[in-house]
């Protein structure tokens, strides 16, 4: 199921229109990692500094990737199976409805990890084979152990609202438009709120464009955008949000597999 799933959202065996959108999506995100390290073989690392971006600062180019990801690619995982009657014919099977969520879930974070866990790695082994990486094998491990727990926490929380989304209706437009209206919209108003009606900057926990890359910047130990956040709110809020979009699934996702 789970390797099916991650087909599915690639494209692999599909049309080529099913492809187009998984691959903006990475090419938006790995393109500024390969221009980064590109640079790193052309030019001394002094000429880098102020430059090119740290490895947490990173996230900022991944953003537009992971809307696309989330928005136009993964409620597909949900949505094909219901349309297509796949869902029943699982339900058929020995394999139970949480068994199929999980390998869902599984399906959704690889893929969201390409855009979140690869550039950064293509930046720190590009980096290293150019001098310009972490000093000392201490140093690189740790580098490479943040940016594997940061990527898997972003994918966690846009998982989570994704499949949230994809599990409340049948039609994948409506799956899009909602979680794309999810992320821009509370990402306006939270921002507005807090610049223009003097609201406290803890609200940024509704922030879905923000919190989880504030969770970045704090396990790379930076201070990020917010440092009046502490780094336990800032956990908080994400595990908060996988829990309410783990919630919506589970409690959804039952009452499907009892419909007629």
């Amino acid at each position: 199921v789970g390797w099916h799933a991650m087909r599915s959202v690639l494209g692999l065996g599909r049309p080529a229109r099913h492809k187009i959108f998984p691959v903006l999506a990475a090419v938006i995100a790995f393109l500024p990692a390969i221009v980064f390290v590109g640079l790193a073989a052309l030019f001394p690392v002094d000429l880098l500094e102020g430059v090119a971006p740290s490895y947490a600062d990173y996230v900022g180019y991944v953003g537009l990737a992971l809307v696309l990801f989330c928005g136009l690619v993964a409620p597909e995982v949900l949505v094909r199976d219901r349309r297509d009657g796949m869902f029943s014919l699982y339900l058929s099977t020995p394999l139970r409805v949480d068994t199929y969520l999980l390998a869902k879930v599984g399906a959704v974070m690889v893929t969201l990890a390409i855009v979140t866990v690869g550039p950064p790695l293509l930046q720190l082994i590009g980096y290293s084979f150019e001098g310009a990486g972490p000093d000392g094998i201490g140093g690189w491990v740790a580098v490479f152990v943040r940016i594997v727990v940061s990527g898997l926490a972003m994918s966690a929380v846009y998982a989570a609202v994704s499949l949230a989304a994809a599990s409340l209706t049948d039609r994948r437009a409506f799956a899009s438009v909602g979680i794309i209206l999810t992320l821009l919209v509370s990402s306006a108003l939270i921002e507005g709120l807090v610049a223009e009606a003097d609201q406290p900057v803890e609200l940024q926990v509704l922030n879905l464009l923000v919190i989880p890359f504030e969770l970045v910047f704090r396990i790379y130990g930076e201070p990020g955008e917010y440092p009046e956040l502490s780094t336990g709110l800032v956990l908080a809020a994400n595990l908060a949000w996988v829990a309410a979009g783990s919630a919506v699934v589970r409690v959804r996702y039952p009452r499907l597999a009892a419909a007629p």
